[in-house]
């Protein structure tokens, strides 16, 4: 047992600080996340793994994944190349824990409800370390992009699957399992794909690429998912990291990019140089073969940031019920009150219209939910990302001084927060795929406006407002007002999953606050909140 740190200095005592917050239960302190659970064939599996993520000793691995980011290791002490990135163990600890669970392929195994699930396990662990969710996320989203070759899904499918984390540099059939990443960005064309430049040439049973990426995440993985200009266009490939000859791919590493946040996973400028790759797909569709990579992996955009802020918000509560001024608790004076439940109603919406989302996309879904998917999940990502870094700045206003410094989880966060927002197309990108998808994908449009009419009824309020919304945009707007129309749908979609599935406490106040605008432009401007209702979600044992 651990002995308690003294208190009484020579110089002073320490008093009217927050106790150390020790081991946490990230299920069973989340009445919100367990609600949604509840009764699921799931609900047990994900306690099990909130309660591991929640332990101090696992908050612990978080911090020294980050502390002591991956290094490049380029050549040997001879000058022979090695292109390899080693990681600290810490990293590969949390990698074992959540590829275990289930991460990557529980939405692919035969149980039903698996892709929330899945999306529950990105909000847990986004809590404790955001890094290694990015190569756990590519894996998940690239089984449905290999469905386009199914002699190679027979080969990588069972190994992204199994549950296993194995780190070893070795072919795939030597491995107990593996990881896919992806490589997309090039320099000179960012979004715009279509302008890469990167060359595919065949080459007796495969193909042979040669270019650069500018952007590829997780460069450890056995796999990635890439785009090269084939003769007929631009065209998918895969490329494995180790051949089965048991010689090195020549992926050559450049450089790690010196990152903001997302500090404990490697991010790579990388070449290729003759590399061997298998063609995915068709040729010349390769936009329309990964994109079925990139819509999974939005879905996990679109719930880490609800993560984030959870992580945040408790921080912020834990302190505040800790730590007195003039003589009161910070969390009985209605001010901090009052930000904080505020605060609290941007996670909340985020978490319940991330899970719509993710259940979305499971198999059994109707075919409302199947063209619901597409635009939901850019909403989604598009509202959550563009409140999370207010609300993680909040929260480390709430700490003081405290809230600054790296003993405390706060600027991990903040540093964390603006990247899923760019991550898998920014909000530009994301609010005129929008726009295309409502005009081209059928059923979107219609399933979507279904959507929303479902709520119908339960607030004034929220009729009113999709009234003028409806008003207001009678068809899709100008390109120029992408943005605005977004964010008024995201909106309106969040509270209709909230008026159908909160407390009457949550739903109400984000109808008040944020679909009829009943506050001012900053965080805590509200009057009328039921702080009690709402601050309770985020500690079970207090209000």
């Amino acid at each position: 047992m651990a002995l308690p740190p003294v208190s009484d200095l020579a110089t002073h005592a320490v008093e009217n600080q927050p106790r150390p917050r020790g081991d946490l239960d990230l299920w069973a302190d989340d009445p919100a996340l367990g609600d949604a659970f509840a009764g699921t064939a799931d609900a047990a599996a994900l306690a099990a793994l909130g309660a591991v993520l929640g332990r101090a000793g696992t908050r612990a691995l978080g911090r020294a994944a980050n502390r002591h980011p991956p290094e490049l290791d380029v050549f040997d002490r001879a000058g022979r190349r090695r292109d390899e990135v080693a990681f600290h163990p810490a990293y590969h600890r949390l990698m074992a824990l959540g590829l275990e669970a289930g991460y990557a392929a529980r939405p692919w195994e035969a149980a039903p409800d698996g892709h929330r699930a899945h999306a529950a396990m990105v909000y847990l662990f986004s809590q404790v370390e955001p890094g290694v969710c990015c190569p756990m996320t590519m894996t998940y989203a690239a089984i449905p992009a290999l469905a386009a070759d199914p002699a190679l899904a027979a080969r990588w499918v069972p190994k992204l699957t199994a549950r296993a984390h194995d780190p070893s540099v070795a072919p795939l059939s030597a491995k107990a399992g593996a990881t896919m990443g992806m490589a997309m960005t090039e320099k000179q064309g960012g979004s715009d794909v279509r302008a890469n430049s990167t060359r595919a040439e065949p080459n007796g049973d495969g193909w042979r690429l040669t270019g650069h990426k500018w952007f590829c995440s997780a460069p450890m993985s056995d796999g990635f998912l890439t785009l090269a200009q084939a003769p007929e266009g631009l065209t998918c490939f895969l490329v494995p990291r180790w051949l089965e000859d048991g010689t090195r791919n020549p992926l050559r590493l450049m450089r790690l990019k010196d990152k903001l946040g997302n500090r404990a996973n490697a991010s790579a400028e990388i070449e290729y140089d003759a590399t061997f790759a298998h063609r995915l797909g068709e040729a010349g569709a390769g936009v329309r073969t990964i994109i079925e990579m990139v819509t999974h992996t939005r879905l996990d955009t679109a719930i880490a940031p609800a993560g984030l802020m959870r992580a945040a918000l408790g921080e912020a509560h834990a302190w505040a019920s800790g730590r007195t001024a003039f003589q009161r608790r910070l969390i009985d004076q209605p001010l901090m009150r009052a930000v904080l439940a505020d605060l609290a109603l941007d996670w909340e919406g985020a978490l319940a219209l991330g899970l719509r989302v993710a259940a979305a996309f499971d198999a059994a879904a109707g075919e409302h939910d199947r063209a619901l998917a597409r635009p939901a999940v850019a909403l989604a990502k598009f509202l959550a990302n563009k409140r999370a870094p207010g609300v993680i700045a909040e929260a480390m206003e709430a700490l003081g001084g405290m809230g600054y410094v790296e003993d405390t989880p706060l600027p991990l966060l903040y540093r964390e927060a603006p990247l899923n927002g760019i991550w898998e197309g920014a909000g530009n990108v994301i609010c005129l795929d929008l726009l295309r998808t409502l005009a081209r994908a059928p059923g979107a449009e219609a399933a979507l406006q279904a959507e929303l009419d479902a709520a119908r009824g339960a607030d004034g309020r929220y009729d009113a407002a999709l009234a003028d919304h409806r008003a207001r945009w009678p068809h899709l707007p100008e390109e120029g007002e992408a943005r605005w129309f977004a964010e008024r749908l995201a909106v309106l979609l969040t509270a209709s999953v909230l008026l159908r599935a909160a407390p009457a406490a949550v739903s109400d106040g984000y109808v008040a606050t944020r679909v009829a605008g009943t506050r001012g432009a900053v965080a805590g401007a509200v009057s009328g909140l039921d702080t009690r209702g709402i601050l309770a979600r985020l500690d079970p044992g207090a209000g």
